[in-house]
């Protein structure tokens, strides 16, 4: 089985996740690509998916967004899970909990999603994102749940070993 784990990423963190997840998977014995969402140029040789975005403004990036709307209907006959990066601070932090990814869910038919917590590095913004960031006073900090996306990792993992072993169910 081959799983291609597709994202976006604009400053790095969401593309740490999705490496992380593909080497999880990879260490489980599963085939994996992991690759930008930009430089998927096929989707046909994929048995199964994990697409993952930065969330900025509540949002995923315009160009995850694009490749969920323009593949739904392949990402709905295979197994897809979906994950979002990009809240800053305690995931229970007031206004983390404005993100909702239920219409990619419901479009892919995804059998999870999840939201992991973000990184902030100011070093590496731009003049205005430093701004905002200030102006909105964000806290820096890496917010990252390692032991989430393992775990989450894992059992992505061994959900699509025991389809594997047990054949196809359709």
């Amino acid at each position: 089985m081959t799983v291609l784990v597709a994202f976006s990423s604009k400053h790095g963190a969401t593309e740490e996740i999705a490496r992380s997840i593909g080497e999880i998977l990879d260490g489980q014995g599963l085939t994996v690509d992991v690759k930008r969402i930009e430089d998927v140029d096929t989707v046909l040789p994929y048995s199964a998916f994990v697409v993952g975005s930065a969330v900025y403004m509540g949002k995923w990036m315009r160009g995850a967004r694009k490749f969920v709307d323009g593949h739904a209907e392949l990402l709905a006959r295979h197994p897809t899970w979906l994950f979002s990066s990009g809240p800053i601070g305690p995931l229970e932090s007031p206004g983390n909990d404005s993100f909702d990814v239920a219409d990619l869910v419901a479009a892919t038919r995804a059998r999870d999603q999840q939201l992991f917590g973000g990184k902030l590095d100011k070093a590496d913004l731009g003049l205005a994102e430093r701004a905002l960031t200030g102006a909105l006073h964000v806290p820096s900090g890496d917010y990252r749940q390692w032991d989430a996306v393992t775990a989450w990792a894992i059992a992505i993992a061994r959900s699509l070993t025991a389809e594997a072993v047990a054949g196809p169910a359709r």
